[in-house]
């Protein structure tokens, strides 16, 4: 079953991501650690609600991310932006850049450490020297205490979602079942289905894949702040560099 195929017709409706609050917070880390980039590569950019953004505050964007129906959407909000459908296991770029960012708990994704650390190598590969690699991971808090086995649901303007959660505490595997009504210009809603499935990796697990990707850890941050995460972080963001 294909995921964020529906899905992103209704995505930033239903999910109401903070992105502005994330490119905030994203220059926040680059002045941390005094990188001033031009091109940056949006790993799983997603919609590219994110890629825009920073778009037009004057970076030089590529935006990558496997899903068709996703980059179609993020093509209709900025069509200027290079857009690239890729798998970031093994993505491939023209030349090198100043910075990746990878946002959105999309690295959950990734269910097995050697893939994990195959995406990181690919990002070192492709990094310029001193370029910085930004992401986040939601943490095992967040599965087993906010997700669990939880429903939630929501309501847009064209369209409604039901999110029945299920967390195996001990494969740390996060599956959810997305039921999606989604409206057309007549007012008439299709129904669909989508099951997505992550890993709650750990924070040293993370950290072991990016020295074997040959990456510099510089930080790891509670979301949105400059301060380390504690037992109740919900997502974390790490600051890697290519020395």
């Amino acid at each position: 079953m294909e995921i964020y195929g529906e899905f992103a017709r209704v995505y930033d409706q239903l999910m109401e991501a903070p992105y502005l609050e994330w490119a905030e917070y994203i220059e926040e880390l680059w002045l941390k650690f005094e990188l001033k980039p031009n091109l940056i590569l949006d790993l799983a950019c997603g919609t590219g609600v994110l890629t825009d953004i920073l778009a037009s505050r004057g970076y030089d964007m590529i935006g990558a991310d496997l899903s068709a129906d996703m980059l179609m959407v993020a093509r209709e909000t900025n069509p200027e932006i290079l857009w690239l459908q890729q798998d970031m296991r093994e993505f491939e770029l023209y030349g090198s850049v100043d910075a990746v960012i990878c946002i959105c708990d999309s690295l959950n994704y990734i269910l097995e450490p050697e893939e994990l650390a195959q995406v990181f190598k690919q990002v070192q590969f492709y990094l310029n020297p001193g370029g910085l690699f930004v992401f986040d991971i939601n943490t095992e808090y967040k599965y087993s205490q906010i997700l669990a086995d939880n429903d939630f649901s929501g309501v847009g303007d064209s369209g409604a979602y039901i999110w029945e959660n299920f967390y195996c505490e001990e494969e740390r595997i996060n599956e959810y079942q997305v039921t999606l009504f989604v409206g057309d210009e007549n007012g008439l809603y299709s129904r669909y289905e989508e099951v997505h499935v992550q890993k709650a990796h750990k924070i040293g697990e993370i950290k072991n894949a990016l020295r074997i990707a040959g990456l510099e850890i510089l930080g790891e941050f509670d979301e949105l702040t400059l301060n380390p995460p504690h037992h109740q972080s919900e997502r974390v963001f790490f600051v890697a560099r290519k020395t």
